[in-house]
């Protein structure tokens, strides 16, 4: 029981620090509405890589995978719909 309990800490504590790291590059890129730096080819891959992660952890029922990757989604697509809307 404790070991499960370490593993859904970890878990969660890695899903915190993934996940809140792309907030400051979405309110640099919302606030300045720039993105020239930012690859496209990069956000692409990235967005459909961890929807594939959202699914995994769909598909284990994992919460802390499930949380971390739908936020995480949601802020790397939305940098990119700004990529695309900023040409």
């Amino acid at each position: 029981m404790a070991h499960q309990t370490l593993t859904e800490i970890i878990g969660f504590v890695a899903a915190i620090l993934t996940t809140t790291a792309f907030i400051p590059q979405f309110l640099k890129v919302w606030k300045t509405r720039s993105t020239k730096d930012i690859s496209m080819r990069m956000y692409l891959m990235l967005c459909s890589g961890v929807f594939l992660w959202l699914v995994y952890g769909l598909r284990l029922r994992s919460f802390p995978i499930m949380l971390a990757n739908g936020v995480t989604l949601i802020l790397t697509l939305a940098i990119l719909v700004l990529k695309i809307r900023h040409k």
